[in-house]
């Protein structure tokens, strides 16, 4: 048994994954240790081990990067064997040796394998020796930009620029025009750069309408090696997945036969061991064919979205991962692997789609998620703080069902289910998705989120009553005082006449000016711009659900109020409000000052400063890049006109409405003005 072979686990991770290895981990009777951050001292995933160390400062170069801090931990905490989770070291052959090196184990493949798959040029070499189809494109070692263009060119445009190294999309840009590969081959180096210490680029042919299909592997030291079948990341943005499912839509069984071989076939080619994703990109252009899908890479590591596979087929991966570590046989053959269902999995991250999915770091002032319709995969609790570190992941949510419909069926209920207040989040973006008429029929592509993008991300305007509910909770009226006698309950009595209240409210740039007047125990008058509705507080229900009468619709809403903000959670939808201040200016040369300032979004590192002082810009030219969370992104001039000041300089670190530049203001005022 795995439990006899190791005591105890040290998972070099964090957050979800972490406390994801934790429960197999715990339920196989071992001992686990965490490893943190000063960011992370009090998270979810050192609060569930049974013992934690520190690593460092909270950025990950100084802590979850630290090769030589985690061995020492795993020395101090008596660990045999240590679990790397997904990202951070996870494919790092260096941290597989030193492991080994330590006289412990290595929950993943040998470091040779790790090596072979974790340059993306090199891999696709080997694969094409070992007859495994690859995307045409430029895999060499050219690396300056006239050459890489001149390649580019060979190829025909558009053309995908990617880094050899890592993955999520890091370091990777399409370019549909010669006049742009300059900019957006620095921009994918700069990136590359930062995320894997590599800043070494291929060129490959774009796909016009790519699907992204994964196999599922597992090799023992055995020689045995299977697939579990595959699963279909196709909803992406920004190549980061979004939702994914399990089985892929349109897969036949003697497609899948195909595809299953390819990978096993890639695996054996580099006599890999343990749990890996064989990645393909299909061109489905013309249907799902079997010679128009090509490798892609190779995770040589557990994925994210593994759970789906896990539904599908009624294993626990991680427990695989030990046992094979631990040096037994897989588990099963081939023909034993049975597949049954549909599963998705969606992601929760905090991140504003309506702003171009920026990270949207802060504590969870309010965190309910579904229970018992779907599994939840997470690593963070009420309360905690989503870190502007690292990846803004919140939870994975993921559902099973006897057929697709029925699944996705699930995930719409189950994505209705989740609360959260305070960090902006993409629930909403998912909502829209789950419901996109093109993803329910199984048509999908990585394009389908790009294309759909302003449809995907609108924000659906408050009804009458939901406003009503924000006007009520922002005057803190929705719970009324507690007392032995009736007169601790009239909030709102007054001897003379009915007492009257004004609440500010403002939603998506629109201002709502409501009076509110009592009428009775726990009633109001609630009057807007358009008539007044008459609400009545009922008893609420448990976690902080409020139920509020109008007329004969009863109306159940999770009221929170966090950060200036007012968040309302109501018929599986989430509407949040600003709380303005009362007293502040609307003059119109105060907005338009505003207009001339460029803000940092959210917490980062100034990568790229185009601006000079005395320059004259035009609206959307780029100006700053700022790097959050290891991807860049671009602020660009809000309108024409010229840089008054520069205020960053590269390499500063910058906080979320940080000013970045200003421009002069376009009207200056004339003498005596």
């Amino acid at each position: 048994m795995t439990s006899q072979m190791f005591k105890t686990l040290l998972i070099a991770n964090r957050g979800e994954i972490a406390c994801r290895v934790m429960r197999t981990s715990k339920r196989l009777g071992l001992n686990t240790v965490a490893v943190y951050s000063d960011a992370d001292r009090d998270a979810f995933h050192v609060a569930t081990a049974d013992a934690a160390y520190r690593l460092g400062p909270a950025p990950a170069a100084e802590s979850y990067l630290r090769i030589d801090r985690i061995i020492a931990a795993a020395k101090a905490s008596g660990a045999d064997a240590i679990h790397p989770g997904y990202g951070f070291l996870s494919e790092n052959a260096g941290f597989a040796e030193a492991v080994a090196a330590a006289g412990m184990t290595f929950i993943g493949p040998p470091a040779s394998a790790i090596r072979a798959m974790g340059l993306k040029d090199a891999a696709k070499t080997l694969m094409q020796k070992a007859g495994v189809p690859v995307v045409p494109g430029y895999h060499g070692d050219k690396q300056d930009a006239a050459a890489l263009a001149k390649e580019a060119a060979k190829i025909g445009y558009p053309v995908l620029i990617k880094a050899r190294a890592g993955g999520g999309g890091k370091g990777m840009r399409r370019v549909d025009r010669p006049e742009d590969f300059k900019t957006a081959l620095e921009g994918a180096q700069r990136e590359a750069q930062a995320s894997f210490g590599d800043a070494h680029v291929l060129i490959e042919r774009y796909v016009a309408k790519p699907r992204h299909i994964e196999v599922q592997v597992f090799a023992d030291t055995h020689g045995n090696v299977i697939h579990l079948g595959e699963r279909d990341c196709s909803l992406q943005r920004r190549h980061q997945k979004v939702i994914e499912e399990a089985p892929a839509p349109g897969m036949t069984p003697e497609l899948r036969a195909s595809v299953g071989d390819i990978a096993v076939r890639a695996a054996k080619a580099i006599s890999y061991v343990g749990a890996g994703t064989i990645e393909f990109i299909a061109d489905t252009s013309q249907g799902l064919r079997t010679d128009a899908i090509y490798f892609m890479e190779m995770n040589t590591r557990l994925q994210v979205e593994h759970p789906v596979t896990e539904a599908i087929t009624g294993l626990d991966l991680v427990e695989w991962q030990l046992r094979v570590a631990a040096g037994e046989p897989l588990p099963l053959t081939q023909a034993q692997v049975q597949l049954d269902g549909h599963a998705f999995e969606a992601r929760i991250y905090a991140e504003d789609p309506a702003r171009g999915f920026l990270p949207s770091p802060g504590t969870l002032a309010f965190l309910a998620l579904p229970d018992g319709i779907a599994r939840v995969d997470t690593g963070v609790r009420q309360g905690d703080t989503v870190s502007p570190f690292y990846d803004p992941l919140i939870a994975k949510v993921i559902v099973h069902g006897e057929t697709r419909a029925a699944a996705l069926g699930k995930m719409a209920s189950a994505l209705d289910g989740c609360r959260i207040a305070g960090p902006v989040t993409n629930v909403p973006f998912l909502q829209a998705l789950v419901n996109h008429a093109g993803f329910q029929q199984g048509d999908v592509d990585t394009g389908l989120i790009e294309r759909d993008l302003q449809m995907l991300t609108s924000q659906a305007v408050p009804p009458r009553e939901v406003v009503a509910i924000a006007a009520i909770a922002a005057l803190r009226l929705t719970h009324p005082p507690a007392g032995p006698d009736p007169w601790s309950t009239l909030t709102d009595w007054r001897h003379w006449d009915p007492a009257r209240r004004t609440a500010h409210l403002e939603f998506n740039g629109a201002r709502f000016d409501l009076s509110l007047t009592g009428a009775g125990k726990s009633a109001y008058e609630v009057a807007d711009a358009t008539g007044t509705l008459a609400a009545t507080l009922l008893d609420g229900n448990a976690g902080g659900e409020e139920r509020i009468a109008f007329g004969d619709r009863i109306i159940s809403a999770t009221p929170v109020e966090h950060d200036g903000k007012l968040t309302i959670h109501t018929g599986g939808r989430t509407y949040v409000f600003g709380l303005p201040d009362r007293t502040s200016s609307d003059d119109a040369e105060e907005d338009d000052a505003v207009s001339d300032r460029v803000m940092s979004p959210m917490p980062g590192l100034v990568k790229v400063v185009h601006a000079r002082r005395g320059a004259r810009v035009t609206r959307g030219q780029p100006l700053v890049v700022i790097e959050a969370m290891k991807m860049e992104y671009t602020m660009t001039a809000p309108r024409d006109g010229k840089i008054a000041d520069v205020a960053v300089s590269l390499g500063d670190n910058v906080q979320s409405g940080a000013l970045l530049l200003a421009l002069e203001p376009e009207h200056a005022p004339g003498p005596g003005g």
